[in-house]
């Protein structure tokens, strides 16, 4: 997938109060904010606001941290487009996967995304884009009729 490149920028305070915690760096993308914080259990523990995320962040919202076993751990919402919490999100990794391998200083990098239902996956930064691998669970199928 193509790289979501981010900018480091100033937070308003509201946004802030909306995760009740206080981020190490926050970022702005091409239409998601990136909101670094220093430990996995904050990530764990957010209890975010959605009615307020979806009034200043409509492209949604990734928080992330140093992964324990992993690492990074992250979480994404995205209340604006009807998905309070999205279980694993690929788009959201294609500005996480880069940080990430900066901060890090490797290419090939383990993540979990802590939804409820959690995702597992291998992640790879390189020059042109991103690569990102795990296991997958159908949960939609149909057809398209256009007359």
């Amino acid at each position: 997938m193509p790289i979501d490149h981010i900018t480091k920028t100033e937070p308003r305070q509201q946004r802030m109060k909306d995760f009740n915690l206080k981020t190490v760096e926050f970022y702005k993308g091409k239409t998601k904010f990136m909101l670094v914080f220093q430990n996995e259990e904050e990530i764990i523990n957010i209890k975010p606001d959605f009615k307020t995320i979806s009034e200043f962040a409509q492209g949604g919202v990734i928080v992330t941290a140093a992964g324990k076993e992993v690492d990074f751990v992250s979480r994404f919402f995205a209340p604006y487009a009807g998905v309070d919490e999205d279980p694993v999100t690929g788009s959201a990794h294609t500005a996480l996967i880069p940080y990430w391998s900066k901060v890090l200083e490797k290419n090939e990098l383990t993540a979990i995304q802590l939804s409820e239902r959690k995702g597992f996956l291998k992640c790879v930064n390189k020059t042109n884009g991103v690569e990102m691998s795990g296991e997958c669970r159908l949960y939609l199928k149909g057809e398209i009729f256009i007359s």
